[in-house]
C-alpha cells in the first residue's frame, strides 16, 4: 500500500511535473511568439522611418527645386521691370518733349493769328485809301493828260505816291 500510494504520489508528480514542463513549454513558445513578434514589429518600424525619410527627402528636393524655379521667374520679372522701367522713362521724356513743341506751336499759332487780323484790319484800312487814292491818281492822271496830251503816265510814279501816303497800311519792314 506504501508503495502505491507512492507510487500515486509520484504519479501525481510526473503530472506535475509534465504540466509544469509543458507550461514551461508554452511559455518557451509565448516568449518566443513575442520575441518574434517584436522583431516584426521593429523592421517594420525600420522600414516605416525608411518611407519617412525618403519621403521627408522627396519633399525637400521638391521645395529645392520649387525654390530655384522661383528665383530664375523673380529675376526673370526683375529684368522685365527693368526694362519697362527703362521704356516708361523714354515715353515720359518724349511726352516732355511733345508738350513743350505743342506749347511753342500753339504760341505761334496765337502769333500768326495776330498777325492775320492785323493784316485784315490794315487791308480793310486800305481798301478805302486805295480807293480814294486810285480816284485822286486818276483825277491827277486826266488833268496832267488833259493839260500837257504828250506826256505819258507814268505807273510806278503813282504807286511810290500811292505808298507814300498810307503808310499804316504799308508799313516798312
Amino acid at each position: 500500500m506504501a508503495s502505491s500510494s507512492g507510487s500515486g504520489s509520484s504519479g501525481s508528480l510526473s503530472a506535475a511535473t509534465a504540466a509544469l514542463a509543458a507550461a514551461a513549454g508554452t511559455e518557451e513558445e509565448l516568449r518566443a511568439l513575442m520575441e518574434q513578434r517584436r522583431a516584426k514589429r521593429m523592421l517594420s518600424n525600420r522600414e516605416s522611418a525608411r518611407r519617412s525619410r525618403m519621403r521627408k527627402q522627396r519633399h525637400l528636393d521638391d521645395l529645392t527645386a520649387q525654390a530655384a524655379h522661383l528665383r530664375r521667374e523673380n529675376a526673370h520679372v526683375a529684368t522685365a521691370l527693368g526694362l519697362t522701367t527703362q521704356g516708361l522713362l523714354a515715353v515720359d521724356a518724349e511726352n516732355a518733349v511733345l508738350r513743350t513743341q505743342a506749347a511753342e506751336l500753339a504760341a505761334r499759332l496765337a502769333s500768326l493769328n495776330d498777325i492775320l487780323a492785323c493784316m485784315n484790319t490794315n487791308a480793310a484800312a486800305a481798301a478805302g485809301a486805295v480807293a480814294v487814292s486810285l480816284t485822286a491818281a486818276a483825277a491827277a492822271a486826266a488833268v496832267s493828260a488833259s493839260s500837257d496830251p504828250y506826256l505819258a503816265f507814268d505807273g510806278a510814279t503813282a504807286l511810290d505816291d500811292l505808298l507814300r501816303s498810307c503808310p499804316e497800311m504799308f508799313p516798312l519792314c
